[in-house]
């Protein structure tokens, strides 16, 4: 069975709390500290244990937790597939956080305390969530450029068949994109060191044998 780390996302009053408390930037989701890391560990542990659990769904379009009538009953199992972007992640050096790599960082993380609270989070929350991984498994991007087409190509398969709401524009791409600038860019140079298999992706998401 799969579990996406996608669907562990904090509830949107729970990051408008935080943005309110913590810093602005945390009121959008994807970054480390914007996903429910206890319920996480929960399941994954249950799931280890031969349990069957309740997933739970987030509603990308509406930007929150789905409703419990959206969510399903799903194990035991024999294998979990626990997939999401930042899965298994380590925080970077703190010596690296201090320069600002994009316009975001610049202009709206002035002091720094946004990419302080998310490499915190994955250094002091993020290892319970991760320790049940047996194997590491990365899908290596060709490099961050790719990200904004992929995702535009992801809010229109969001969005398709749906009713209501609306996808993102290339513009709101572009800017959503930078919350994940920093540590896609990490991963692509820390993680493929240390897992237990590195699958190279080309720009059309297609696994090739680099040369």
């Amino acid at each position: 069975m799969i579990l996406s780390l996608d669907d562990l996302y904090l509830t949107k009053a729970r990051r408008n709390r935080l943005a309110n408390e913590v810093h602005p930037l945390l009121a959008t989701r994807g970054p480390p500290g914007t996903h429910d890391v206890a319920l996480g560990a929960d399941l994954l542990g249950r799931l280890k244990a031969g349990e069957s659990v309740v997933l739970p769904v987030f509603d990308k379009i509406g930007d929150d937790r789905a409703p419990p009538e959206a969510l399903r009953r799903a194990g035991p199992a024999d294998v979990v597939l626990f997939e999401g972007w930042c899965v298994g992640a380590r925080p970077q050096p703190e010596v690296l956080l201090q320069a600002p790599i994009n316009a975001l960082e610049r202009e709206r993380d002035v002091d720094g305390r946004w990419r302080a609270f998310v490499n915190r989070a994955l250094a002091e929350d993020y290892p319970a969530l991760f320790a049940p991984i047996d194997r590491l498994v990365m899908l290596r991007a060709p490099g961050f450029e790719v990200v904004a087409r992929w995702r535009l190509e992801q809010e229109a398969s969001n969005l398709a068949g749906r009713s209501g709401g609306r996808a993102m524009d290339e513009g709101e791409v572009g800017q959503f994109i930078q919350h994940y600038e920093r540590l896609t860019r990490w991963m692509l140079e820390e993680t493929p060191g240390r897992a237990d298999l590195v699958l190279d992706l080309d720009a059309a998401r297609q696994a090739f044998t680099p040369d």
